[in-house]
C-alpha cells in the first residue's frame, strides 16, 4: 500500500478532511423525557440535566457511564461549546455522524432542525444562532421508537433480546464535531474512478450562502506517493461543477495504479476553492482507481474475476454495541479478518463509521455494504427506507473498498415479497434508484433468498455436513429453477422472477458455536477446536468445490450478545488459533 494522503486521527468523515475542525465528543449533560413533555417545558433554554453521558455512546452501554438498557423513547443532551471571537464571517458547521432515530437542535435556545433516520449523517449551519467570543449552547432532543416501520437492523423493539435482535440504540452513537468554513465552500464531492479510461470523476457540490459566484475557480490536484499527477483548475459560475481528469502518468512503470486487496494503491486529492485567486476553501480527499462488473456469472475486480472470501461483520462491542471504542478497535478488527484469510466482510444490518470505510481502502479489506432492516411493510416503512437508503449510498460512495451494495436481507421487512406485488415492486424500485446514482456497483435484493431483480444471487445455508451441503448444490440448473427450496422452505427467487445467469454467492453459512458457551449458534455445537476445525474446513471446501459459485461469507467475525458463533469472542479474543483459519480459507 502507497499513499500520503492526509490522515487525521479521529477525524469523522475521512473522505472530505479539513484542517480546522473541533470535536464535540466526551462529557454532555442528560436527560430522560419519558412523558415528552421537554419541549413544552422549554427544555432546550435550560435543560436542568441530572445526568452526564459519554457521547457518543447511547444511555444503553457502560462507556456511556449510564448504563441501563430499558427503553426509554425521548432523551436529551445538552453541551455549553466555546465559539471564537474571530471567526471572520466564516460559517460554523455542526455534525452528527449519526443518531438513533429522530433528533431536534437548538442553540442557545434558537431551533435549528431537524433530522430523521438512524444511520445517516447530518449537518446543520449554526451560525447565526450562536455568539462569537462566549460560551454557546447546545441542546439535542433525540426521540426514538419501537415501530418495526423503522429501519432498525439488529436492534429489538420488545423489552428482552430474542433471536438475533439485540439491545437497542438509541440517541446520539457517533461523533458530533464542528468546521469552521467560508461563506463559500465545497459541501459534497462525489469521486468516480473510471480503470478503462485511466480517469477519474469529480462532481462537487458548492456549499453557500451567496447567490453569486463571481471570481470563483476551483482546483483539484492529485498525487500518488506524494508525486504530482495531474492539476486542474475551473470556473464555478454555478452550484455544480463537474470535472473529469486523467491519472494516466509516467511516475511509474504501471501508468495507473489501481486499488486492490492485495495492493490498495490510494491516490490524494487535494481540492483548492479560490476567490479572486484567493483560497477560501482546502479540503483533502483520496480515492482508488478500481472498477466492479458483472460478466455473465463472474464478478470481475479490475476486469478480472475474483474469488470472495467474505466475513459477516456485525460491529458490535461488549461496552460500547454498535458505536466502537476506538479509531483502533475498528483497525483490530479488520486486521483480525485479514489474519484470519478472509478478503472482505459484509456489514450485517448495519452502516459502519466512515473510519473503519477508510481504514478497509488502507488495508485492502472489500466491504459489502448493507442496510439496517425494516421489519414491516407498510407505506411508512416504503418512505422512511426510500429516504434514508439513498442518503447512505451519496455518503458512503466515494470508498473504493465498498464493492456491492445490499439494501434488503432474507425478507426482513418485505415478508411477503414471494407473492406480493407490491413488496416486489418496492425492491425493484430501490434497486433501479441505487444504479441511478451508482453505476459501478452492484445490488443484491433481498440476500438469501426470494430474489426479484438483483445483480447476484446470494443464498443463505446454515448445513453442517459438507458432503450433505455439496450435494444440495451441486446440480446448479435444479437449485436455481426454484422449484426446489434451496434452504429448507426458501427459494432462490420471488414468483415470477427467475435466474438471468448471475453469480452466485453463498452469503451465509457456518455460524459454529462451542458447547461451552452460553448462547447460542447454528446447528449443533462442537465441543472442541479439533471438532470445530473439522466441521469448517468441511462446508467452507464444499463450497469452493461449486465451479459456479463466486465465493462465500461465513458467519461470523465476533459474538454479539446473545449470538456466541464468531471466530473471535466480543473482546475480541480468538477461539482458534487464527492461522488454521486462515489456512483452510486459502486451501
Amino acid at each position: 500500500m502507497t499513499s500520503t494522503h492526509k490522515y487525521v486521527k479521529n477525524y469523522p468523515r475521512p473522505q472530505l478532511v479539513r484542517d480546522q475542525w473541533q470535536l464535540l465528543n466526551g462529557e454532555w449533560s442528560f436527560r430522560f423525557d419519558d412523558s415528552f413533555r421537554g419541549e413544552q417545558h422549554s427544555w432546550y433554554s435550560n435543560l436542568d440535566a441530572d445526568k452526564k453521558i459519554q457521547v457518543p455512546f447511547t444511555y444503553e452501554t457502560k462507556a456511556s457511564g449510564i448504563g441501563e438498557e430499558n427503553f426509554h423513547p425521548c432523551v436529551w443532551y445538552e453541551r455549553i461549546v466555546a465559539i471564537p471571537a474571530d471567526i471572520n464571517e466564516r460559517r460554523i458547521m455542526l455534525h452528527f455522524q449519526a443518531v438513533d432515530y429522530l433528533a431536534k437542535l437548538w442553540v442557545n435556545g434558537v431551533y435549528v432542525g431537524s433530522h430523521e433516520g438512524g444511520y445517516s449523517a447530518f449537518s446543520f449551519d449554526i451560525t447565526d444562532a450562536v455568539v462569537p467570543g462566549g460560551d454557546n449552547r447546545i441542546t439535542v432532543r433525540v426521540e426514538d421508537g419501537n415501530s418495526t416501520m423503522q429501519p432498525r437492523g439488529k436492534q429489538r423493539w420488545v423489552d428482552k433480546n430474542y433471536g438475533c435482535w439485540y439491545v437497542q440504540t438509541t440517541g446520539i452513537w457517533q461523533s458530533v464535531w464542528m468546521e469552521y468554513v467560508d461563506v463559500h465552500h465545497v459541501n459534497r464531492m462525489k469521486i468516480t474512478p473510471k480503470l478503462k479510461e485511466a480517469s477519474v470523476s469529480f462532481e462537487y457540490e458548492m456549499g453557500s450562502t451567496v447567490r453569486s459566484f463571481e471570481g470563483l475557480s476551483l482546483q483539484t490536484i492529485i498525487r500518488y506517493d506524494g508525486k504530482l499527477i495531474r492539476s486542474t483548475e475551473s470556473n464555478v459560475d454555478r452550484p455544480f461543477v463537474k470535472v473529469d481528469v486523467s491519472v494516466m502518468n509516467d511516475i511509474g512503470e504501471w501508468k495507473v495504479y489501481a486499488w486492490h486487496p492485495n495492493h490498495p494503491h490510494l491516490y490524494d486529492v487535494e481540492v483548492i476553492l479560490k476567490k479572486d485567486g484567493q483560497p477560501v476553501d482546502t479540503v483533502y480527499s483520496y480515492f482508488g482507481m478500481r472498477s466492479i462488473e458483472i460478466k455473465g456469472n463472474q464478478i470481475l475486480l479490475n476486469n478480472y474475476p475474483f474469488y470472495q472470501r467474505l466475513l459477516l461483520d456485525q460491529g458490535y462491542w461488549e461496552d460500547t454495541h454498535l458505536t466502537p471504542p476506538s479509531e483502533e478497535a475498528l483497525i483490530d478488527d479488520i486486521e483480525k479478518t485479514l489474519a484470519l484469510g478472509f478478503n472482505g466482510v459484509r456489514k450485517h444490518q448495519k452502516l459502519e463509521d466512515p473510519r473503519f470505510l477508510y481504514w478497509a481502502d488502507r488495508k485492502g479489506l472489500l466491504v459489502w455494504s448493507e442496510f439496517a432492516s425494516t421489519y414491516e411493510f407498510g407505506d411508512d416503512a416504503v418512505h422512511r427506507f426510500t429516504k434514508e437508503w439513498i442518503e447512505v449510498v451519496r455518503q458512503h460512495y466515494n470508498h473504493p473498498s465498498i464493492v456491492t451494495w445490499v439494501p434488503f436481507n432474507e425478507s426482513w421487512g418485505i415478508s411477503s415479497i414471494s407473492t406480493d406485488r407490491k413488496q416486489q415492486q418496492f425492491t425493484e424500485s430501490i434497486y433501479h434508484l441505487t444504479k441511478s446514482y451508482d453505476q459501478m456497483r452492484p445490488v443484491v435484493v433481498n440476500d438469501g433468498w426470494e430474489h426479484t431483480v438483483s445483480d447476484i444471487i446470494t443464498l443463505h445455508d446454515y448445513e453442517e455436513l459438507g458432503a450433505v451441503f455439496e450435494a444440495r448444490y451441486k446440480d446448479k440448473e435444479v437449485l436455481l429453477s426454484n422449484e426446489v427450496p434451496h434452504d429448507k422452505h426458501r427459494y432462490p427467487f420471488a414468483n415470477g422472477y427467475s435466474y438471468k445467469g448471475q453469480p452466485v454467492i453463498i452469503s451465509e453459512y457456518g455460524g459454529i458455536a462451542f458447547k461451552s458457551e452460553e448462547g447460542w449458534g447454528y446447528g449443533n455445537q462442537v465441543k472442541s477446536e479439533e471438532e470445530f476445525l473439522a466441521r469448517y474446513e468441511s462446508i467452507t471446501q464444499a463450497i469452493k468445490n461449486l465451479e459456479y459459485v463466486s465465493g462465500f461469507c461465513y458467519t461470523q467475525l465476533t459474538d454479539v450478545q446473545q449470538e456466541v458463533n464468531g471466530l473471535l469472542t466480543i473482546q475480541r479474543e480468538p477461539k482458534i488459533e487464527m492461522e488454521k483459519i486462515k489456512k483452510i480459507n486459502l486451501k
